[in-house]
């Protein structure tokens, strides 16, 4: 095998990082969600009006992205603001974006 390959499969706990954020994006609503955060801060209310559900059902998909690390919260006054956390999962959702969502990010 491959040094890389060895490096990467001896770095248990980025795999097993890299393993509880794909779980939590394989649903697609929390998909759906995290193309609308892409590269941006976005607060929840503009993550209801354009993911077009309830924001009761919204909330419960942000707390199981953020509690697995995927998305960070910011509080400014009563509004929540949401980010991708981590730039490898940032990457992931971009990529994603691309290939199935036809969003091209230009990467500087």
């Amino acid at each position: 095998m491959h040094t890389a390959i060895n490096e990467l499969i001896d770095k248990q706990e980025h795999i097993e990082t890299a393993a509880r954020a794909l779980k939590a994006i394989s649903h697609p609503l929390r998909l759906k969600i995290l193309c609308v955060v892409g590269d941006q801060e976005t607060c929840v209310q503009d993550i209801v009006e354009a993911v077009g559900t309830s924001q009761s059902n919204i909330s419960q998909h942000l707390a199981i992205l953020r509690d697995k690390g995927v998305l960070q919260t910011r509080k400014d006054a009563n509004r929540v603001f949401y980010r991708i956390a981590d730039q490898r999962t940032l990457q992931l959702i971009a990529l994603m974006r691309e290939v199935f969502c036809g969003i091209s990010v230009h990467r500087e």
